[in-house]
């Protein structure tokens, strides 16, 4: 299940590279169901319909995404005097996913924007960037990557929070069949 609250999710790039892998474009399009969500509250439904879904036909599901966890949020509230009242809404949608994780044994895999801290740095020291929505996201995540350009075409992946892996980066790159290692 697939929840897009950025728009942009691309039915042909999932065919490109269903097709560069020997699938069958339209057998990968049936594996997947999208939602377009425009708000929290939406999000909040979403999840619910998503849960309906895993109950009638709980063996075909194995992974939840949420593209972007924030992206309803932003356009739900803005500005410091919101913040408590989002931070509550979020703390009450990561519950419902991590719900409907345990309870259908699916994965969860949330995007989300980093932001800039100019309080955390010097003048002599740069800041590094922060993920929008705080301690609620860090608390509710089990493994957290940062993804980052590298050179060229590459991309590096840094897992920087996880309780069974240890801080590391590795480099890939995205191409027409789908994702490779840098180095090939």
């Amino acid at each position: 299940i697939y929840i897009d609250t950025e728009g942009t999710f691309r039915p042909d790039r999932v065919r490109q590279i269903a097709e560069a892998k020997g699938v069958a474009a339209e057998a990968a399009m049936d594996n997947i169901v999208c939602a377009r969500c425009y708000t929290s509250e939406h999000l909040e439904q979403l999840l619910v319909e998503a849960a309906g879904l895993m109950v009638n036909d709980e063996d075909r599901f194995a992974l939840l995404i949420v593209d972007s966890i924030m992206g309803g949020f932003r356009v739900d509230y803005s500005g410091r005097g919101e913040l408590a009242d989002r931070q509550q809404k979020l703390a009450r949608v990561m519950n419902k996913l991590q719900k409907v994780s345990e309870e259908f044994n699916v994965a969860v895999v949330l995007s989300n924007q980093v932001m800039a801290d100019p309080g955390a740095g010097c003048a002599f020291m740069p800041s590094f960037p922060k993920p929008v929505g705080g301690h609620i996201l860090a608390h509710f995540s089990t493994t957290r990557v940062m993804l980052r350009k590298g050179r060229g075409e590459q991309r590096i992946a840094k897992i920087y929070d996880s309780p069974c892996l240890p801080e590391s980066e590795s480099i890939f790159e995205i191409f027409a069949g789908g994702v490779r290692n840098g180095g090939d």
